[in-house]
């Protein structure tokens, strides 16, 4: 493949043995290329700018701040790149701020390479994702008396959220409830305006953090 054809990808991480475990990622998958790498807030908010990655692959610990300050500030000028957070575990703030940030996905390092590509592709392809253990752990306790806010949808609505929850697109969650892209995407469309929502990754961490509560549990 032409190298201005392959997927151009950022590396963040401020440990270089990660960058070298992470170069992998295009060993293993040939349509993408890694255009450059960065160790610090700065240096990938630079980089982003000089290199215009489709997709970045970043920590959220780094040492001059944290890798939600770099989405927010890259997503500020880059809106159409796509960015995935892969720590070394789950924090539940990050997470919830991660979403707020406009990343694309939340995976745990300990996922592997080849999660990690078809997590790139995944999101690439219109999903979110987020690693298992996030989802299970997202925050849900609701107060008491408190309204969930999946109660209000229909049973079809909430399946819908379901699958897309789980990273999906709409032409996936389509084959998987027996329905047309179009009537799939109808249903997204009014699921986010039910619920107030803007992007994928924030009807994903609704669901995460309200599922279990709700009266549509998995």
């Amino acid at each position: 493949m032409k190298p201005e054809n392959k997927i151009r990808l950022l590396l963040v991480d401020d440990h270089p043995v990660v960058r070298d475990g992470l170069r992998r990622i295009q060993e293993l998958e040939p349509r993408i290329q890694i255009v450059g790498e960065a160790g610090t807030v700065l240096a990938a908010v630079e980089a982003a700018r000089r290199l215009v990655p489709q997709m970045i692959v970043m920590d959220v610990r780094l040492p001059d701040g944290d890798g939600i300050e770099a989405c927010r500030r890259i997503k500020s000028f880059l809106p159409e790149t796509h960015i995935l957070f892969l720590p070394s575990y789950a924090d539940n703030r990050f997470v919830l701020a991660s979403m707020e940030a406009g990343a694309d996905g939340y995976l745990l390092k300990e996922s592997g390479t080849q999660r990690i590509v078809d997590a790139i592709f995944a999101i690439l392809n219109g999903g979110t994702v987020f690693d298992p253990v996030v989802r299970r752990d997202a925050p849900g306790n609701l107060p008491s008396g408190a309204a969930n806010p999946l109660n209000s949808l229909a049973e079809r609505e909430a399946r819908v959220l379901a699958e897309v929850a789980k990273g999906k697109t709409d032409k996936e969650v389509a084959v998987a409830l027996g329905l047309t892209t179009k009537t799939a995407r109808n249903y997204l469309d009014h699921i986010f305006t039910k619920l107030g929502l803007h992007t994928r990754t924030e009807a994903a961490l609704l669901y995460a953090r309200f599922s279990e509560k709700s009266r549509w549990p998995d």
